[in-house]
């Protein structure tokens, strides 16, 4: 008599796929279910069995279709990052707006000095303008300026980090050109910017190839700081905003060309803060979700 018979995996080799889930979440953040099935080469049901198992260990947390790592947990929420280094990202912020001419498709980061250059809009709007936006406050705030169009990325939404992330984010920016990309990071030394999840990364470098100007947004205490993903070497950043004074980069170690540079507080040295107008290039074929 013959039959089927389920084969019974040894839980070593078990275990040992299940740690290597839990590294790849932690890796890029976010990870849909079909992605770890074909990462890891096992069925569907086996990777959600792996997934529950990983959540009652508390090394994940379950999200619909996908995991999330505990990262969501232990790094500061939105909130806790906003009135850090207020100052400076009010510079960064004003410096930011005064740049805009209307009629720009923009793109806003996540992140906290990118929030403030939304607020500092807000008080000095250049309107017609679209945004397109991974940052849930700053689409919630821009959405009631009249004159302003504003898109939401797909995605996950990390409630405590306030942001879309994920492969259906990345796959919504395939539906754009921005004029201008404004971009945050965790942190810049001689190496180059850095940002703190894998899957933030790979989401930026898309907006950077989709931008005709792309301008990282870092104010003076993420200098020699670095974070667990390296985005950009110095020679593949269009251009740095920051409150750093450019002697200090100097001495970081960072080689960066002056026009590279941008200072929050007297623009570019021996010229005037660069003004951002429309490309012609945005494409506006398919369209996200828009805010009304």
């Amino acid at each position: 008599m013959s039959g089927w018979h389920e084969v019974k995996v040894p839980f070593h080799i078990v275990k040992a796929r299940r740690e290597r889930l839990a590294a790849m979440i932690a890796q890029y953040g976010y990870m849909p279910v079909s992605e770890l099935c074909r990462r890891l080469e096992v069925s569907e049901a086996t990777a959600r069995r792996d997934l529950v198992a990983l959540a009652e260990e508390k090394k994940i947390k379950r999200t619909y279709g996908g995991a999330v790592s505990e990262f969501e947990n232990r790094y500061p929420s939105f909130g806790e990052r906003r009135d850090v280094s207020r100052r400076a990202k009010s510079q960064i912020a004003a410096a930011a707006v005064a740049s805009l001419s209307s009629g720009l498709t923009l793109f806003l980061d996540a992140g906290t000095t990118v929030y403030a250059i939304a607020e500092a809009f807000r008080t000095r709007p250049v309107t017609p303008m679209t945004v397109v936006t991974s940052n849930l406050p700053v689409g919630e705030m821009l959405a009631a300026i009249p004159g302003v169009s504003v898109f939401l990325l797909a995605g996950q939404l990390l409630a405590r980090q306030s942001t879309l992330l994920g492969e259906a984010a990345v796959k919504s920016l395939e539906f754009w050109r921005f004029d201008v990309a404004f971009l945050s990071a965790e942190g810049m030394d001689s190496s180059g910017i850095w940002n703190s999840q894998t899957a933030i990364v790979e989401q930026q470098k898309v907006v950077v190839n989709r931008s005709s100007r792309a301008v990282f947004c870092l104010d003076s205490s993420k200098l020699n700081r670095q974070a667990p993903d390296i985005l950009l070497p110095w020679r593949r950043v269009e251009m740095l905003l920051t409150d750093t004074p450019l002697q200090k980069l100097v001495a970081a170690g960072i080689t960066i060309d002056p026009k590279q540079y941008w200072n929050a507080q007297g623009g570019q040295p021996g010229s005037p803060s660069p003004v951002f107008e429309e490309s012609g290039s945005t494409d506006h074929s398919v369209l996200p979700v828009e805010l009304l």
